[in-house]
């Protein structure tokens, strides 16, 4: 076996890998385990959604007296959406059977079309378990494990929805392999901090939700009989505002509007949140993160399987040291809850956590800075852009590409330079960083024994200019992790650190006793030998 593959999934800070139970000593035969249900109190929990569902037609209907067709067919969708709802839920708390047993975790639904889906419980990485209000005032949870896999449609591994808060206590006991009964509380190694919410009220999405809430609302006047488009127009002449001012005050009240919307979204979503490491399976552990207001979320992940921490800082706010925190670790997509460890916040925790979450500091490493050639060529990139663009712009006249070129050609050339600024890498330890991004700086330490492979590339500019970019490729994260234009001397010794067996690279290949068939192997040869300046 290759050094590479000895040293593929070398599991994080010496915790033992889980086998899957075997012989018959292991415990009953899947035969004998029992099929368990659902909990009814789901049926109660679909009766109160669609009580709330019909509710806005009612009071519209009965009360405002509302009988136009643009009012009464939008509130007949959200009933037929609540009925919907609770018949699909009736049919699956029928339906749906599951168990766990000594080496799978199994799932049977389904009326017309039956499903039997069997998850290996060695291979399982999330325990997700969340309650929506209307779940948690019935007092169920919906469970969704995760095991590394996903259908084309996007679905989780194997979903229970909804099971009683004791039953989803018990299951996710069963599958981290965490104590029946905690004597104490496990200390936090990240709690809620009301001063987060500053990191999260601005940004474009500020101006999505308060288009989503403008709409609702002129939606909602409109169905009781409300004319929206006529208080904004009274409240226009009344304040004696001309177009442009009625724009610039629009655009103002999104903004605030917006960051309200923001800031409430992370205060009922990260209410309580709360970051624990619990006993988990054969001596392991696993990273609790628990947090929520109306609808509450609890995920449980299996720390053997993690194998670093990204560190993202969007450009707008970096100033302010805004920082999202997630995991690099097998088994688990991008996308996923459980690569979000922290909420976003200030740099100072998001590396404090990091740090506890590792068991060590690779952050802390200085960072190679790569060299000035690194930011020609991106100036030179933003230059071409800034060009073509302008190109584009010529048909249309009247000087509309000079414009293009003072608009755009200082925000390209400012997000180049800052592309170059945010460039560097390092080697600590077991442990490789990587830094890149120009409108989100992303920093991201992978630990040298998950690295499966490296690739050295060279586009001809980079030749030209005497630069490299080594990229390494992983089983965890985003299955690839690169060190973007660096010197051609630093890219040798960067790829051989990461990944020992590519030797090959610098040494020639008689050297390491590699004769093919025609005799010596010519060894790999990098860059024209041009130096970085």
């Amino acid at each position: 076996m290759s050094a590479a593959e000895a040293a593929r999934d070398v599991p994080a800070r010496g915790v033992t890998a889980r086998a899957p139970a075997d012989g018959p000593s292991a415990g009953p035969s899947a035969a004998e385990v029992p099929w368990r249900r659902l909990d009814p109190r789901l049926i109660w929990a679909d009766a109160l959604r669609v009580v709330l569902s019909m509710l806005p037609g009612g009071v519209a209907l009965f009360l405002f007296e509302a009988r136009d067709a643009m009012t009464v067919w939008p509130l007949l969708g959200l009933a037929a959406w609540g009925l919907w709802g609770a018949g699909g839920d009736v049919v699956r708390w029928l339906t749906t059977r599951y168990r766990v047993t000594e080496t799978h975790l199994e799932r049977r639904t389904g009326l017309l079309v039956r499903s039997h889906r069997a998850v290996a419980r060695e291979l399982i990485r999330t325990v997700d378990a969340d309650a929506r209000l209307i779940h948690r005032l019935a007092g169920v949870r919906r469970v969704t494990v995760g095991a590394g896999q996903t259908t084309t449609a996007l679905e989780s591994a194997l979903t229970l929805d909804a099971l009683s808060r004791e039953a989803a206590e018990r299951l996710r006991r069963e599958l981290t392999g965490a104590p029946e009964e905690r004597t104490d509380e496990a200390p936090a190694l990240a709690e809620f901090d009301w001063r987060w919410v500053v990191h999260n009220m601005f940004g474009i999405w500020g101006l999505v939700t308060a288009i989503g809430l403008l709409w609702g609302a002129y939606f909602t006047a409109g169905a009781f009989g409300g004319d929206p488009g006529g208080w904004l127009d009274s409240a226009r002449d009344a304040l004696g505002l001309g177009t442009a001012g009625s724009v610039a005050a629009g655009f103002a009240g999104m903004v605030v509007l917006g960051a309200v919307g923001m800031g409430g979204q992370f205060l009922t979503g990260q209410a309580h949140f709360r970051l624990t490491r619990e006993p988990g399976e054969d001596g392991g552990s696993v990273l609790r993160t628990s947090r929520g207001l109306f609808r509450t979320r609890e995920v449980a992940r299996d720390e053997s399987r993690t194998r670093g921490v990204s560190l993202s800082e969007p450009l707008l706010w970096r100033w302010l040291g805004t920082t999202d925190t997630s995991l690099i670790t097998t088994g688990v997509f991008w996308w996923s809850e459980g690569v979000t460890i922290l909420p976003r916040g200030p740099r100072r925790v998001a590396l404090r956590v990091a740090a506890e979450v590792l068991g060590d500091d690779p952050f802390a490493a200085p960072l190679v800075r790569h060299p000035r050639s690194a930011a020609r060529r991106r100036l030179a990139w933003a230059l071409w852009v800034t060009g073509a663009a302008g190109l584009a712009a010529a048909p249309l006249g009247e000087r509309a590409w000079l414009v293009v070129l003072l608009v755009l050609g200082p925000l390209a050339l400012g997000v180049a330079y800052a592309g170059y600024r945010a460039l560097g890498h390092a080697v600590t330890g077991p442990w490789l960083v990587f830094r890149a991004g120009a409108l989100s700086r992303v920093t991201s330490a992978l630990r040298r024994g998950a690295v499966s492979g490296v690739c050295v590339r060279q586009s001809p500019l980079q030749r030209r200019l005497g630069l490299a970019t080594v990229r390494v490729s992983t089983a965890a994260g985003d299955g690839a992790y690169a060190a973007r234009d660096l010197a051609v001397a630093d890219a040798v010794p960067l790829a051989v650190a990461a990944l020992p067996a590519v030797a090959s690279f610098r040494a020639p290949a008689e050297a390491q006793g590699q004769v093919g068939r025609g005799g010596s192997v010519p060894a790999a040869r990098i860059g024209s030998g041009r130096p970085a300046p």
